[in-house]
């Protein structure tokens, strides 16, 4: 009886002893991070004596994946959050409006329409002009600075990524090294560290586990593509740049490069590598993009109109500021020497959406012009355009989609495709499939200038100027006229520096004679007269300049129309400069309907703009803080499983120390039993 009595004892000291080694291992490692509290259980042996124990870590495997879900999301938002706040801060800012300095600047043109002759009034003009650059150049620069820090954080949190999916691949080899050996029990470190790795992982992107042989983790993008594999095998993340070197893209290659590098959907991370990814993608490419246009849109529509008007040297009007041309990118794969540069097709500036473009070469002297969105995915449809000889690409160039059908009821117009305000010049031969991307709005929200810096050059006066004759007995008067292109000023048939036209009212009931010295014609029009020179035909349509008669004139009123030598206090084309700021120059989709209002003014296009930063901003702080209530949650639920609880630990250390004493008391007692025996054998 003493000896069965003493091996109870003994296994039951050993059962508390190896309870007690648990439990103190719980308390050692109560901060330790990743660390999975562990419980020891023993089974009854024959002779009911307790067996060797065995331990295992406390861990719900449904509890730890949901964790790792709200934890990609949390830091998702996190990231984008914090990058997206500082952008909006700044935009909002009033010291930062662009709106501000437009206002500033079609202000002072107001201003100098009051005095057209003064130096002054004109030189504020290009004071505010030059400012209104500079506040571009800014508002552009805080972007190419966020942009900048997105590419350091990428390549941190990439190799971050890789050091793990590294880490993972290593200790899941180990682990499969002491899989069902007696060694299992004592290795729960590494499955701990394995853990936290992966914990890790998914704070920087979205993955999957799936159990593996041997005991291993095999890791997985939330979008299916294997990070960690059987074997030890792996998968690494990449950063590149093509055909843009500054903008980096996420790919995944295969250990040693054995395989085509995998493209990864940035729309679809999760985590701070997703969050930087679609702040990039939702806030920057789209603000710099919408700066650009507008730049560009505003610069366009000044100088076409400053061209239609006369400067104070009596001269026409000329560029004001310079529009910037751009190279494009070319993609790694192009086969042939093919260059391309792009800017805006002069008076063709409204109809640049805010997007970057794809040309690919559709055959040898063809290609195709997508717009493509924030995430380079096309919008609309392609435009293609032939290449012509002198590798010009532009409007003329587009091709007519639909020949159309003059002959049917309605006739049918033909159909002419968008050409999106483009200009591309071609040098080089490309061959089919060779791809460009052109990058026009953002690479020129940077690099703006004007064309000049003399107040002179301010076209304020209209290049013509009409006059009633005094001999007319009709209260007849003719309009101020609207000039819509300047080119035919200068040569024949029409030179206004050397002699004016009449309009003079020949016959009744309503027949009127035009002539310019050279050339003449009779049209016959009901008064009021609306634009003469188009009625009047006979070439005088092609003039770039019309005008209106008001009233009935009487038989042979005449009026006149010149050029106007001098301009002095002529602010009529300074009006229709002042007017921009109203007009709807700023297109914003680059697909809409026939009755869609597509058009915006350079300070609602702006307002958008912040707007836009602002809304997105705000909703990415509210699914924020609703995924940072889960994260919080799933955590909670988690530690309550998984974590140390230090009450429940005194509790049974103090039960496993009684336990321990207990045994070891029924030990001695064992003891002096059996030594009792002896002695009385003696």
């Amino acid at each position: 009886m003493s000896f069965n009595l003493f091996d109870i004892a003994s296994s039951g000291v050993r059962a508390s002893s190896e309870l007690l080694q648990t439990t103190s291992k719980n308390i050692a490692n109560v901060n330790t991070v990743g660390y999975v509290r562990e419980r020891t259980e023993h089974m009854t042996m024959i002779d009911n004596q307790v067996g060797r124990g065995d331990t295992y870590r406390l861990l719900n495997e449904f509890a730890q994946k949901q964790l790792n879900r709200d934890t990609s999301n949390k830091t998702f938002f996190d990231q984008f959050v914090t990058e997206a706040s500082r952008v909006d801060t700044l935009f909002s800012e009033e010291s930062n409006s662009l709106s501000t300095s437009v206002n500033s600047f079609f202000n002072n043109i107001q201003e100098s329409l009051n005095q057209p002759s003064s130096s002054v009034a004109r030189s504020l003009v290009m004071t505010d002009a030059q400012s209104l650059i500079e506040q571009m150049d800014r508002l552009s620069g805080i972007v190419i600075d966020q942009q900048s820090v997105v590419n350091e954080q990428l390549e941190i949190f990439s190799d971050e990524a890789n050091n793990l999916i590294q880490n993972i691949s290593t200790l899941n080899n180990k682990i499969a090294a002491v899989d069902g050996t007696s060694q299992e029990s004592g290795s729960s470190s590494l499955y701990n560290e394995r853990d936290k790795a992966i914990r890790d992982l998914a704070a920087l992107i979205d993955i999957e586990t799936l159990d593996g042989p041997n005991g291993s983790k095999q890791i997985y993008m939330g979008t299916g593509e294997a990070l960690v594999m059987e074997n030890g095998t792996f998968n690494l993340f990449s950063l590149t740049g093509d055909p843009d070197p500054n903008f980096k893209e996420l790919k995944l290659d295969v250990q040693g490069g054995k395989a085509v590098p995998l493209e990864v959907d940035p729309s679809k991370l999760k985590g701070k590598i997703g969050g930087l990814l679609a702040f990039r993608d939702d806030i920057l490419v789209p603000a710099q993009n919408q700066l650009g246009q507008m730049g560009l849109a505003l610069a366009d529509a000044f100088n076409q109109q400053n061209h239609l008007g006369m400067d104070a040297n009596g001269q026409l009007g000329g560029d004001i500021f310079n529009i910037p041309t751009v190279e494009a990118f070319n993609y790694q794969g192009n086969s042939n020497n093919a260059t391309m540069t792009a800017t805006v097709q002069p008076g063709h500036g409204s109809e640049l959406p805010a997007s970057d473009f794809i040309i690919t070469y559709t055959a040898a002297n063809e290609v195709s012009i997508q717009p493509v969105d924030n995430k380079g995915e096309p919008v609309g449809d392609a435009a293609i355009a032939t290449v012509p000889a002198s590798g010009i690409i532009d409007a003329s160039s587009i091709q007519v989609a639909t020949a159309g059908d003059p002959n049917a009821t309605p006739p049918i117009p033909p159909t002419v495709q968008d050409s999106f305000g483009l200009q591309l010049n071609v040098s080089g031969a490309g061959s089919e499939g060779d791809k460009f991307m052109v990058k026009l709005n953002s690479q020129a929200s940077t690099s703006l200038e004007l064309a000049t810096a003399r107040p002179e050059d301010l076209a304020l006066a209209s290049p013509i100027r009409t006059a009633n004759d005094i001999n007319n007995t009709s209260d007849a008067t003719i309009s101020v006229g609207t000039v819509t292109d300047v080119s035919g000023f200068s040569g024949s048939p029409l030179d206004l520096t050397n002699g004016s036209i009449t309009i003079q009212k020949t016959a009744e009931p309503d027949e009127y004679t035009v002539s310019d010295g050279v050339n003449s014609g009779t049209f016959n029009g009901t008064p009021p007269l609306s634009n003469v020179l188009a009625q009047a035909g006979n070439g005088f349509e092609t003039y770039g300049f019309d005008f209106n008669i008001e009233g009935t004139p009487a038989l042979g009123d005449s009026f006149t129309v010149e050029f106007n030598e001098g301009g002095f206090d002529d602010n009529r084309n300074g009006l229709l400069l002042a007017d921009l700021q109203n007009g709807e120059m700023v297109r914003q989709n680059v697909v809409s309907g026939e009755k869609a209002d597509n058009h915006k003014t350079f300070n609602q296009s702006y307002t958008g703009l912040v707007s836009d930063i602002g809304v997105v901003t705000h909703q990415a702080q509210t699914s924020g803080a609703a995924f940072t209530a889960l994260a919080e949650q799933s955590e909670a639920w988690y530690e309550s499983l998984s974590g140390v609880n230090l009450d429940e630990e005194a509790a049974n250390l103090l039960r496993f120390q009684q336990s321990y004493a207990a045994s070891a008391q029924v030990l001695s007692t064992a003891r002096a039993i059996f030594d009792t025996l002896l002695n009385a054998a003696r």
